[in-house]
């Protein structure tokens, strides 16, 4: 991968959890791996933006779906019910799906995971309720 691929993928699902407009803005720039000064330059004026725009539970919910993605087919049965159950619950304020998804990545070891900022500053996960 180049660098802006990987840049982009650090980042791309904590832009999600932000803002889906910018996400979507970010993809166009990315769209045909043609990368310049000025699409960098670009890029991290998005990345600041998202970083202004508080996360909503429409955000973070279609961003941890995209996370989950990785464990579905992986997961067993009470992380399945317990990751419904976190998603049912969600809200910004009362996040246990987040740190729930961190808790995964770390114990599948899913690299490019490990490797997202929106998973690298979720908080440890919570006790399960």
């Amino acid at each position: 991968m180049t660098a802006w691929q990987v840049k982009w993928a650090e980042h791309k699902y904590w832009v999600m959890a932000h803002s889906q407009q910018l996400y979507n803005q970010i993809r166009a720039l990315a769209k045909n791996n043609e990368w310049t000064d000025e699409t960098t330059l670009i890029f991290d004026k998005l990345i600041d933006e998202a970083a202004r725009q508080a996360p909503t539970r429409k955000t973070l919910t279609t961003a941890y779906e995209h996370v989950w993605g990785y464990f579905k087919k992986i997961a067993t049965p009470e992380e399945k019910r317990t990751y419904l159950r976190f998603l049912d619950e969600l809200e910004v304020d009362n996040d246990d799906l987040g740190p729930f998804l961190k808790g995964l990545t770390s114990k599948y070891q899913v690299t490019y995971l490990m490797q997202s900022r929106l998973i690298r500053e979720m908080p440890e996960k919570r006790e399960i309720k």
